[in-house]
């Protein structure tokens, strides 16, 4: 317990450290832009003393620092300004944000569910043909792009022609879970497997080798030898103490699924963050590009400090200290 509170103090101080240092990098790469807000935001029309005006009075004309100080006072009240054509981009990301993570997370869920399952028979046939087939299939899927994975998924199960016609191979109306469940898993299903398949791949090698170090352990030649049963001790003891290790590498797999999210959310026409910075980087719009990088970097700085939580939490090694 006194390692988990530690650790949380640790965190707790880091945290806003973390936080400062990716808006301000983001910020001031941001600001390395040669568009002007002031003539997109105008038109190309527009006089010189409009720009000015309009300069003037959102301080583009203030020095960087104060701009910086100004965008960080406003990002602790949740606001992270306003888009070219004075839209909040705050309320773009709330709408935008939950959709990205639950394809995030479902695909996640995905690649856990394969990983497990083909790490653990792997690791119980090691040297075996399960074992070199599994290889084979863990380095196809690591070696498969999400992209191209999901527009062989659309040609293959899409409601295209010539296509199986199972789900919808473009997302024309976003609908939440809460108000038709089938219709939500049919829309995030082809998008959640073209993000988990991947991810699965490199997982289940992870998984695998650390099944492997366990059952090589003496507790469980011993366990067997004193007659208990090899499925029993592989369940309870060899794969709980094994996902210890996986566990670890989940944070970097979270941040690789949000960013291959945001180009699948373009391929199946998800309105999530992927579309929202392809707005912004079609409209040279450099605050929403600058909005959605920000909010992205924070979510996966507090994703990987849970992550941490977790190995903690089901490490009694480190838990008991």
């Amino acid at each position: 317990m006194s390692n988990l509170l530690r650790l949380l103090g640790r965190r707790l101080v880091a945290l806003p450290i973390m936080v400062f240092g990716v808006t301000l990098l983001v910020f001031f790469v941001m600001s390395l832009s040669t568009a002007d807000p002031a003539r997109l935001a105008l038109g190309e029309a527009a006089d010189q003393a409009a720009l000015d005006q309009y300069r003037e009075a959102r301080g583009l004309n203030d020095p960087l620092l104060v701009r910086f100080g100004r965008y960080l006072a406003g990002l602790v009240r949740g606001d992270l300004g306003n888009s070219f054509q004075d839209v909040p981009i705050s309320e773009l990301v709330r709408m935008a944000f939950p959709i990205t993570l639950q394809l995030t997370f479902l695909g996640l869920f995905i690649a856990i569910a394969l990983a497990s399952v083909l790490g653990v028979l792997a690791a119980l046939y090691r040297d075996r043909w399960v074992d070199q087939v599994i290889r084979i299939l863990s380095i196809a899927c690591l070696a498969t792009p999400s992209f191209w994975l999901a527009l062989l998924l659309i040609q293959w199960l899409g409601n295209i022609p010539g296509g199986a016609g199972v789900f919808p191979a473009v997302v024309t109306d976003w609908v939440s879970f809460t108000d038709d469940p089938p219709a939500y898993l049919g829309q995030v299903i082809l998008p959640a497997i073209a993000l988990g398949v991947p991810v699965a791949g490199s997982l289940t090698r992870v998984v695998r080798t650390a099944m492997v170090e366990e059952l090589d352990k003496d507790y469980v030649r011993t366990a067997i030898g004193a007659g208990v049963p090899k499925h029993v001790v592989v369940g309870r003891n060899v794969l709980r103490n094994a996902l210890i290790t996986p566990i670890t590498v989940l944070g970097l797999r979270v941040g690789y699924l949000m960013g291959g999210a945001v180009v699948i959310e373009k391929i199946f026409n998800i309105g999530g963050m992927g579309e929202l910075i392809f707005q912004g980087i079609t409209r040279n719009d450099v605050n929403i590009v600058q909005g959605v990088t920000i909010t992205v970097a924070i979510a996966f700085i507090f994703i990987n400090i849970v992550v941490d939580f977790l190995y903690v939490l089901v490490n009694p090694r480190i838990r008991g200290v």
